[in-house]
């Protein structure tokens, strides 16, 4: 199996490493123009260096991973390309870009339209994915083999894509937030930064494990730790009082906002 990536950016290359483990027999085509994130990619999962030309013209797979503003580009020059593999199906990042403009520029290609998240990385990702009517069965098992060491990966129709994004795409970065203002909170406290944040990180990761392993919603997974007249209750108290749930609430849908300006 030939699989390219067109863009070796953060997530690009993230989604590199997980096809690499995923499907070690794979041979990996880059085409950046950035030199440095190239060779990072090269070194790290053996891909070969190309141009897009190349990557149309043998890869089974193709995933796209150019920043929304200038996806449209790419895909002209990927159309004008008249030695493409027909049956290559190419697979697009790029947040709020629908699968009907991706099909206007590719035609018959078959296109899944994916939103990753940066934890794909460490292969706890979550990954959204919508598939044009172009795609077979066949070429769906395959991408999710692709994906198979990446995280979760879950089909949702394409009009809730954005939303999914909002959430999950998004999501990290206000995670990331929250874990800085926990090990401030326990610096202020007199921890180290160092065991701070080490704190902070194996909490949220043993908190999102119990979520998902746990019967109960997150609503009653709270209220278990919060003993009437207690610490934590103390601390729940000050975040609802400061807007807590409300502001996070709303960093998603300007989030969700943002993403439809981009498609």
């Amino acid at each position: 199996m030939n699989v390219g990536f067109i863009g070796a950016g953060n997530m690009g290359g993230a989604i590199a490493m997980a096809v690499r483990k995923s499907v070690p027999h794979a041979k990996i085509y880059v085409a950046e123009h950035n030199a440095d994130k190239a060779q990072r990619l090269i070194d790290t999962v053996g891909a070969v260096a190309c141009d897009v030309q190349n990557i149309a013209e043998i890869c089974d797979f193709v995933f796209l991973g150019v920043k929304p503003q200038t996806i449209r580009t790419l895909l002209e020059e990927i159309s004008n390309i008249s030695s493409r593999k027909e049956d290559a199906v190419y697979i697009s990042m790029a947040a709020g870009v629908t699968l009907e403009t991706l099909c206007g520029y590719l035609g018959a290609s078959p296109v899944i339209r994916i939103m990753p998240n940066t934890p794909v990385a460490v292969g706890e990702g979550m990954t959204l994915y919508a598939c044009s009517c172009g795609v077979s069965p066949a070429q769906e098992k395959d991408f999710l083999s692709l994906m198979a060491q990446s995280g979760k990966v879950d089909s949702l129709d394409e009009a809730l894509i954005d939303a999914g994004c909002a959430v999950a795409g998004c999501g990290p970065a206000f995670a990331f937030l929250f874990a800085e203002a926990l090990a401030k909170g326990g610096i202020a406290c007199g921890l180290t930064e160092e065991k701070a944040i080490s704190y902070a990180a194996q909490m949220l990761y043993g908190s999102a494990k119990l979520l998902m392993e746990s019967e109960k919603n997150a609503r009653q997974l709270r209220e278990a730790v919060c003993s009437p007249g207690g610490s934590t209750i103390r601390g729940v108290q000050s975040l609802e009082e400061h807007g807590f749930g409300e502001i996070t609430a709303n960093a998603v849908q300007k989030s969700f906002e943002r993403t439809k300006e981009l498609g």
